[in-house]
């Protein structure tokens, strides 16, 4: 019984160790083409994350850094943030990211998508 317990507690403590937040989707799609420019990049992740804690960076065409307000959550879920963008010229983009679960483990990745 005491090894069946262990092993238990041993299998859960793993799986809340990994269970970190992972970008699940974007608006718009990591790769997408869009036309017209979209107004806003929603980032849809697996659990709740602090939006505090996040931040996101985006380059344009020539590799020029797009200034940008702070991400913000999505009011009516706590697993999306939502980056207002400015208007974006036709082009490629590159969106790094970093955001931090309620576990409190940060996580980091990156999209790209262009704008007709």
């Amino acid at each position: 019984m005491k090894k069946t317990f262990t092993l238990a507690v041993l299998s859960l403590a793993s799986a809340v160790a990994f269970a970190h937040a992972r970008l699940q989707s974007s608006t718009p799609a990591n790769g997408a083409s869009v036309g017209p420019a979209p107004t806003e990049l929603r980032l849809q992740y697996n659990e709740p994350v602090e939006a505090a804690m996040s931040s996101v960076r985006i380059t344009g065409p020539g590799d020029a850094a797009v200034a940008t307000d702070r991400v913000v959550a999505d009011p009516g879920d706590d697993k999306v943030l939502v980056q207002p963008l400015p208007r974006l010229a036709a082009g490629d983009y590159r969106v790094q990211w970093t955001t931090m679960g309620h576990d409190g483990h940060h996580t980091k990745g990156e999209i790209r998508f262009a704008v007709k």
